[in-house]
């Protein structure tokens, strides 16, 4: 005697079971996302901003978008291989910290074109990268707040203090002191500034009277307003 429970599992397991993918769609959607990464990875070359160069991540960025693309497609044919496939990926933890925001928006581009080329929706990826690369272009052409330098000062004369700053008042309106070190002979200064012509500042507070050395050096931190 059949049941409603067993009508019910009998509809859910033909519900979604899955459709039937064949060799053809398997290897167009992978060819269209290699294209596509390969594209990323021109793009991720060409954009960054880094001063030394990751090679094996954006490697990386194209073997994540071709795996994505075929983890789609699997779990596409079989609702029992998806659930497994979700079970078997959510125990895998990633360690590995992304230092530049950047590097992350070009991962989730990588994983998202993968999922959509893997659903069988090659024109949004199209679009999708097409939008992303416009986005970034005109973003980049947008000018870069300079960012702020450190003035480093040590001296021999602990009074000498007053006479530096009058010195960077005339090179600069924005400046901050980080730091003083002092004994009871010498006197360490960080002050932290936008200065236009470094060089000259330089020049100017090694003139001063009881100035050992200066230097001045520049650091990747948040941009001055």
């Amino acid at each position: 005697m059949v049941t409603f429970k067993d009508i019910f599992k009998k509809s859910f397991v033909e519900g979604y079971s899955g459709i039937e993918i064949t060799a053809t769609t398997i290897l167009v959607a992978l060819i269209i996302a290699t294209l596509l990464a390969i594209y990323i990875f021109y793009i991720y070359r060409s954009v960054t901003r880094k001063t030394f160069y990751s090679q094996s991540f954006n490697i990386s960025l194209v073997g994540v978008t071709i795996i994505t693309a075929a983890i789609i497609l699997v779990m596409q044919s079989s609702v029992v291989l998806s659930l497994g496939m979700v079970g078997a990926l959510s125990i895998v933890r990633f360690r590995t910290a992304i230092k530049d925001p950047m590097d992350l928006m070009f991962l989730f581009w990588a994983i998202s074109t993968g999922i959509i080329c893997g659903a069988g929706l090659a024109q949004v990826a199209v679009i999708l990268s097409s939008i992303i690369t416009i986005v970034i272009i005109l973003l980049n052409k947008i000018p870069v707040i300079k960012a702020p330098v450190i003035l480093v000062v040590n001296t021999t004369d602990i009074d000498v203090e007053s006479r530096i700053i009058e010195k960077v008042k005339k090179h600069t309106k924005y400046f901050e002191i980080k730091s003083r070190n002092m004994t009871q002979s010498t006197l360490d200064m960080v002050i932290e500034l936008n200065v236009k012509d470094g060089g000259e500042l330089v020049r100017d507070v090694m003139r001063t009277d009881g100035v050992v050395s200066v230097a001045l050096l520049s650091h990747n931190g948040d941009a001055a307003f």
